[in-house]
């Protein structure tokens, strides 16, 4: 039967002596089987026990993530196979049944570390938030083609970003609030197609008000405003003429917004949400309680922190880690898989996954860029967008300069839904490219 599949699909690629593997990006294929590569042996390294050696032992963690390497290759070939008019064709439709099949997760998920995120099918364990970021992509792609004009008008903005509030919205409850982060960094695509700056720097300004508040309270955040703006004024007062009343008004909003931020931190973040930015903001003045904090409350934080300083530059070499050995990092082989790479593979190790994420990422955008399909460039900056957040994310975390999240490295996670499901988003865009070669000859 799997040869069946892969014959067919084969098949299906070569079209009239130019097929599609001949056009396929294979620089990005390239970037894409290197990263799955070394997320696999590090994988291996930090599962692997001396009782059971074997490479192809499908019951440990790194035979099962073998499988999935191997399931995602027969899914490149079908990705490749399917005419390409198929994912925009088809893309509201993927989008419903990936919204339905989150709903059904509230009365036949699967309950896995406080969240009821998967179903269980028995061999594995369906994570539906990735299928769900594939299909997003898809459908915002297809409705800002659709719509055909820079998006200025306010309808067209808010159905634009109401396709990433849905999924969102019906993730946070799991709760899986890293996942529903995902959905936001594909704002980014509306950007790209016109929608206006000030969106951007209000959402900045969100986030600066939220941590500033956190860190320095409400009050020194009013009198900072209050001296900013009088100086300001004093200075530029003959140069910009800034209306006293909506410039007020805005002040008093950024101020009762600052008094909220206190409510929602306190009566709406659980407790874990809280000792993780109390631990990222280091609101605890006292080093040595903090001290404390870091081995408690971040103490998989602080343990990847210890594995990637002893890597040092060149690392302890492949299978040496001996606190990936010693399990000192909880999940090691799945949010914390960076650390791994860290402690055996060093500073070179760590510089070497960078960089092919960053040329992954210069290379998608590249390709996004030359499209005359205007789906197939939007649909690009979708994959560069869910992929980077992820990438930013997740490195952050590992190296404790952003807040405990819990979302997977690219490619490189244990786990065979995102495996799968990253591959798919990718491939897909691939497979969009290589018909814009296509049409040009």
């Amino acid at each position: 039967m799997l040869n069946h599949i892969v014959a067919k699909s084969l098949r299906l690629m070569s079209m009239s002596g130019n097929s599609v593997l001949k056009r396929i990006d294979w620089l990005s294929v390239l970037f894409y089987f290197t990263l799955v590569l070394i997320g696999w042996l590090n994988i291996y390294s930090s599962t692997v026990t001396e009782a059971e050696p074997q490479i192809f032992n499908f019951n440990a963690l790194h035979g099962k993530q073998l499988f999935f390497a191997g399931a995602s290759i027969i899914a490149i070939m079908l990705v490749l196979a399917l005419e390409v008019n198929f994912y925009e064709r088809f893309s509201s439709l993927f989008y419903l049944i990936a919204m339905v099949i989150l709903l059904g997760l509230y009365p036949f998920g699967k309950t896995i570390a406080g969240a009821t995120s998967w179903y269980d099918l028995g061999f594995f364990n369906l994570q539906p938030s990735e299928l769900a970021k594939v299909a997003t992509a898809l459908a915002l792609a297809k409705y800002l083609s659709d719509i055909q004009t820079d998006i200025k008008r306010r309808k067209d903005q808010l159905y634009a970003i109401l396709i990433l509030l849905i999924p969102a919205i019906l993730i946070i409850p799991q709760p899986d609030p890293g996942s529903a982060l995902v959905f936001f960094a594909l704002i980014f695509v509306i950007f790209r197609e016109g929608l206006p700056l000030y969106y951007l720097g209000i959402l900045f300004l969100v986030i600066l008000i939220f941590v500033a508040t956190l860190k320095f309270g409400t009050l020194w955040l009013t009198i900072s405003l209050a001296l900013f703006t009088t100086i300001f004024f004093l200075i530029k007062r003959k140069k910009f003429k800034v209306p006293i009343i909506p410039f007020a008004s805005a002040l008093v909003a950024i101020v009762l917004f600052s008094l909220s931020v206190n409510f929602v931190f306190n009566n709406v973040f659980e407790q874990r949400h809280r000792d993780r930015f109390s631990l990222w903001l280091r609101l605890e003045k006292d080093p040595k309680k903090l001290e404390q904090i870091r081995k408690t409350i971040g103490y998989n934080t602080y343990q990847s922190e210890k594995a990637i300083e002893s890597g040092g530059l060149i690392g302890k070499g492949f299978l040496e880690g001996t606190r990936t050995k010693g399990d000192f990092v909880p999940e090691q082989h799945s949010d914390y898989i960076f650390s791994t790479i860290g402690e055996e593979w060093g500073f070179l190790g760590t510089s070497l996954v960078v960089l092919t994420f960053t040329f992954l990422f210069l290379r998608l955008i590249h390709l996004a860029e030359r499209q005359k399909n205007p789906f197939s460039r939007m649909y690009g900056y979708g994959v560069v967008s869910i992929l980077f957040i992820h990438f930013l994310i997740n490195v952050g975390m590992v190296i404790g300069i952003l807040p405990t999240i819990g979302i997977p490295l690219p490619f490189m996670s244990y786990g065979g839904s995102g495996l799968l499901f990253f591959t798919i988003l990718l491939f897909i865009f691939l497979r969009l490219d290589a018909n814009r070669l296509k049409e040009s000859f």
